[in-house]
């Protein structure tokens, strides 16, 4: 494998794990749901909320930092 294998493969495996992790964020609005007041009824572990956050946004710096360098060709020289 090349080193543009390589980045590539990590490139795709930082695209599907911030798919991932975006869709398991809980919402920040409370919907219906706040209406009756049941939204404070499940809400999450604020530490478990600040670890996803930081997992996104370093996911996120990988795979722009990766689309930059992949897209600007600065590997194939």
């Amino acid at each position: 494998m090349t080193l543009v294998n390589i980045i590539q493969t990590i490139w795709v495996i930082s695209a599907l794990g911030l798919s991932i992790l975006v869709l398991l964020h809980s919402p920040k609005g409370d919907g219906i749901g706040g209406i009756g007041g049941q939204a404070q009824l499940f809400t999450s572990a604020k530490s478990a909320e600040t670890a996803l956050n930081r997992i996104t946004w370093t996911f996120c710096v990988v795979f722009l930092g990766l689309t930059v360098v992949l897209s600007a060709g600065w590997l194939n020289r």
